[in-house]
């Protein structure tokens, strides 16, 4: 990428918002841009970003058997009434709604209902079972409160996936495998989760579990046990005998230990059981020759969430400036390197294209700042906004052959050929 495509300029930073610097940079410097309260359009870094955590999410579901399908945003109300959930969203004014001609319309907050509606005409007998369908897509929300940018928007992407079983015990089996599943996803993503026993909610089934952060950020708080390294939500302890509960479900017996903490919600699973099959009719043929209803557990990631996350939790703050950049782990930077040419330097410029269309070359993901008129100091400090792991310099004093890599994070300076960088990168 050639950054004088971009449209992306420098920028001073200015009266970063102290709670979320991270997102705060990307607004001013042009990454995120909002078109209303809770609604963001991305620059080409974050959107590469944001595919960056699909990709590894689609790969590790597909790894574990999961089934990608797409569902549409746009749906008819009367799949949302069958399940009983129209007016509850409706009453809380959660669900945006557009009514025609041909009807009234939602925009989908969540996926339940839909996916029964795709699965019942495709599993209609036990052989077709065990399945989990996911989708990642755009979901709606009429949030009255949108907060932290990304964090809680009206707009959001996340992944949605479902399971459907023939009894309970094939479920819970498929549950741990989900549980496993996006443990592994976040671990790739270069997060460090906590699992946290959760209260179904509203979603209604028997058991459910979170994946949260621990960040300064978050809006919920939690009890942790430091030794164990459990979690439970503290609105487990609302629950009528949650003593009896978390001995049977997690073997948990003496929650003297935990202490709270502020974290951030990036995932949640649930047990759902029968609840939503026997309200939309979801059945199937058993062994038996009988209909009986799916058995169903639904998994969420949000996205767009983990993006924000990603930025809060790798900012680069400065003694003097405060925070200024990012240090995006490596399985996630959309670009290795950046190049930086002293423009008016005629040599340095024709040197800079030269290992530029050599990475290129190679499958190295590179950005050449190509921009004139800008000191090579303001296009460093470039570099460190748009989260690029490793930077080399061009300036009047640099050599032919050998080149200057430096490791924005930890400012590490190795002096490489070209064929060095190469095998360093690929």
């Amino acid at each position: 990428m050639k950054l004088s495509q971009t449209g992306l300029g420098t920028i001073k930073l200015n009266h970063i918002d102290e709670k979320y610097p991270g997102q705060s940079i990307l607004l001013q410097t042009g990454q995120l841009v909002q078109y209303g309260a809770g609604l963001f359009g991305y620059h080409s870094i974050p959107l590469l970003v944001k595919r960056k955590v699909e990709k590894i999410i689609i790969e590790t579901l597909n790894k574990y058997g999961c089934i990608e399908v797409l569902l549409p945003t746009l749906q008819p109300d009367i799949i949302w009434k069958n399940s009983g959930r129209y007016d509850h969203y409706i009453q809380d004014e959660t669900m945006l709604i557009t009514k025609s001609n041909k009807g009234t319309f939602c925009l989908a907050p969540t996926g339940e209902e839909a996916m029964l509606e795709f699965a019942r005409e495709k599993l209609k007998s036990y052989k077709n079972l065990p399945v989990t369908y996911y989708q990642i897509g755009e979901k709606f929300r009429n949030e009255i409160r949108t907060r932290g940018y990304l964090l809680r928007g009206k707009a959001f992407v996340m992944l949605d996936a479902y399971s459907f079983d023939i009894n309970e015990q094939e479920m819970t089996k498929s549950y741990e495998n989900i549980k496993k599943a996006f443990l592994e996803i976040f671990e790739k993503i270069g997060i460090k989760i906590i699992p946290v026993v959760a209260n179904n909610g509203a979603m209604g089934g028997k058991k459910s579990e979170e994946f949260m952060l621990i960040s300064k950020q978050g809006e919920d708080k939690i009890l942790y046990d430091e030794k164990t390294q459990i979690g439970l939500n503290t609105e487990i302890l609302e629950k009528e005998n949650y003593q009896q509960y978390l001995k049977e479900e997690y073997g948990i017996e003496d929650i003297s230990n935990f202490k709270e903490i502020r974290t951030m919600e990036l995932g949640h699973i649930f047990q759902l059981g029968t609840r939503y099959s026997e309200m939309m009719n979801g059945k199937f043929i058993n062994q038996e020759g009988k209909e009986a209803l799916y058995e169903m557990g639904c998994y969420g990631i949000g996205v767009s969430r983990i993006v924000a996350a990603l930025y809060e939790e790798n900012l680069i703050t400065d003694e003097k400036w405060g925070p200024c950049g990012f240090s995006l782990p490596k399985t996630i930077a959309p670009y290795f390197i950046q190049i930086i040419p002293k423009m008016e330097n005629q040599e340095r410029q024709k040197q800079a294209n030269e290992i530029y269309t050599t990475l290129k070359k190679e499958g190295i993901e590179v950005i050449l700042d190509d921009r004139e008129n800008i000191s090579i100091g303001s296009k460093m400090k470039d570099c460190k906004i748009l989260g690029t792991p490793y930077m080399i310099i061009l300036g009047d004093k640099a050599q032919e052959n050998k080149i200057e890599l430096e490791n924005v994070k930890t400012g590490e300076k190795q002096i490489l050929t070209i064929e060095e960088i190469l095998k360093m990168f690929k």
